[in-house]
């Protein structure tokens, strides 16, 4: 992530989150509790650290185990999923874009066309992720939005490049903040998210300054 070049006066007070269509704030299904994270990255390792410790489900995919199918399935049992890896938006054809595995690239329209029921909240940590293009910045073209089409009530994606040195810190803000914001229920709880990012995102900050790149 790269921060403003000037100090937001809005951020320090508010909470914000965003959604492409009403459809996915109206969905309040409940979903299983546990966590599916393909990876090729050491942050994975920090997240599932800390999942390991609530007793709540995780599967880990690392190497040659990431594979198109396995995490296809994981996607169905597990209604959390983090991505870690290399992803690619194609801002010609935004439905080809997706997340490259260990045998090929998991593409946006493939997960919709599956129809998972599974489908809570999704952390993408990959580079721009949340990004539109000059002709269509404000349209729906990006990961982010095609994970929200897919089914998901809630996504993490990044608005530009992310260093590998912050992602896992990141990601392990993330993750602690909401369980600690999840005290007493079972699972992990989409509704605290927004606050968990914000927290993650302002911890960072404290660290690199406002000025420098996360």
């Amino acid at each position: 992530m790269e921060s403003a070049k000037h100090v937001d006066p809005v951020f320090p007070i508010v909470v914000s989150s965003y959604t492409p269509t009403v459809n996915t704030l109206l969905d309040v299904e409940q979903f299983p509790p546990g966590l599916l994270i393909p990876a090729t990255s050491r942050e994975t390792r920090a997240v599932e650290n800390i999942i390991s410790l609530t007793g709540i489900k995780s599967l880990l995919l690392e190497g040659d185990a990431a594979t198109i199918v396995r995490v296809q399935e994981g996607m169905r049992v597990h209604g959390w999923i983090h991505f870690a890896c290399h992803a690619i938006q194609d801002q010609q054809e935004p439905l080809k874009s997706g997340f490259h595995l260990h045998d090929g690239r998991l593409e946006v329209l493939e997960i919709m066309r599956r129809q998972i029921p599974n489908t809570d909240h999704a952390f993408l940590s990959a580079c721009q992720t949340s990004t539109g293009t000059k002709e269509l910045s404000d349209e729906a073209v990006h990961l982010a939005a095609g994970m929200l089409a897919a089914g998901y009530r809630g996504v993490v994606a990044t608005m530009w490049s992310i260093k590998n040195t912050y992602a896992p810190q990141i990601a392990e803000d993330f993750y602690s903040h909401l369980l600690e914001e999840n005290s007493g229920k079972t699972g992990l709880d989409a509704d605290s998210s927004a606050r968990a990012l914000d927290y993650s995102v302002r911890s960072i900050q404290e660290k690199v300054g406002v000025r420098d790149r996360a």
